[in-house]
């Protein structure tokens, strides 16, 4: 957030629509049905009005939605769901992509930049996009949080002068994953691996921890790459020449981090208790045992930008949109925990 806006103001939360075809907007809705029952802090959708009001009718909720402007949108929240409307057509149907609303999904993510890079908001919070409906039409970027990175620039120089780095994290009521290697395959992930790949990454996971999560002494646990950790090289070098040296580097530089440790280890109930994130050499290495612990309540956190933006950590369920099946129990997580990051920043 722009060191200009005053820390007590009482900005909302801007959320992205996402995939319209998918459960985004009926989510969306389920959350400010829930404002008071959770005591939610205010946000606001940004998308297209008759998008939320088509998937209202098709649910069934009475949920009045308006048009506004951010500023607004305290105002509006406690009667009605405010939207921020972009002026762009959203044409699919639940469960039906159509390349149209492409338009709208990656405008709204830009929007709700430049809205907290202007003061207009404290934090961003994303529904979930579909990456594939998003190539076809020529977006370049292999996710949310790759797109959330480029578009920091918008926010603030770069600490480093090069780029921005962003880092998801998985955060979960009882344990935090991140990824050092992401959206790659499994194949790709071990091969282009490195000691600066992990560092940087163990910084950023450290420095947040400190900022947004107000813990001074974050200890971090970092995972190996190969079974038993490579078992002193009997099951790859990995461990012994990428990662280990990386663990000792940023002990080097005061972090408190350990490894790598085997990972088939690292995540029963007494081993969570030693740390507080765990850095995890590929995807699924830290998605599957955040996802088994707390499915409904996990929240994707982008790391390392001069904004905060969380997400739900579910996909866009395209076979139940619009069935009213959806649950809204991540999202509300998600806007809970942005609202938050925003505050302890």
């Amino acid at each position: 957030m722009p060191s200009s806006t005053p820390r007590s103001a009482p900005l909302p939360l801007a959320l992205t629509c996402g995939e319209p075809a998918g459960i985004g907007p009926d989510v969306t809705l389920a959350a400010w049905l829930r404002r008071h029952a959770d005591a939610l802090p205010p946000f606001y959708a940004i998308g297209a009005v008759e998008l939320y009001r088509r998937r209202a009718t098709r649910l069934g909720l009475e949920v009045p939605i308006v048009a506004v402007a951010p500023g607004e949108a305290l105002e509006v929240f406690d009667r009605a769901l405010p939207v921020v409307d972009l002026g762009l057509p959203t044409v699919g149907e639940p469960g039906r992509l159509d390349p149209i609303d492409a338009a709208v999904v990656i405008a709204a993510i830009e929007r709700a930049v430049d809205d907290v890079a202007a003061g207009r908001a404290r934090a961003i919070v994303t529904n979930p996009l579909h990456k594939h409906a998003l190539y076809a039409v020529g977006f370049a970027h292999p996710g949310h949080t790759e797109f959330l990175g480029a578009l920091a620039a918008s926010i603030a120089p770069p600490p480093d002068g090069v780029a921005w780095r962003a880092v998801m994290m998985l955060a979960g009521p009882d344990l935090r994953t991140v990824p050092v290697t992401v959206h790659v395959a499994l194949a790709e992930a071990a091969r282009t691996l490195d000691a600066e790949t992990i560092v940087a990454t163990g910084r950023i996971v450290a420095a947040d921890l400190r900022r947004r999560f107000g813990l001074p002494a974050p200890r971090l646990a970092i995972a190996g790459l190969n079974p038993h950790a490579g078992e002193d090289g009997a099951m790859g070098r990995e461990d012994i020449e990428v990662i280990r040296p990386a663990v000792e580097r940023l002990r080097a530089e005061g972090i408190d981090a350990r490894g790598p440790l085997p990972a088939d280890t690292m995540f029963h109930a007494r081993a969570r208790a030693t740390y507080d994130a765990a850095l995890c050499m590929y995807h699924d290495q830290a998605l599957i045992p955040v996802k088994t612990i707390a499915f409904d309540e996990t929240v994707n956190v982008t790391l390392g930008l001069p904004f905060v933006r969380t997400s739900p950590d579910h996909g866009t369920a395209l076979d139940i949109a619009g069935s009213g099946k959806a649950l809204p129990e991540s999202l509300i997580a998600a806007i809970r925990l942005a609202a938050s990051m925003s505050e302890a920043a």
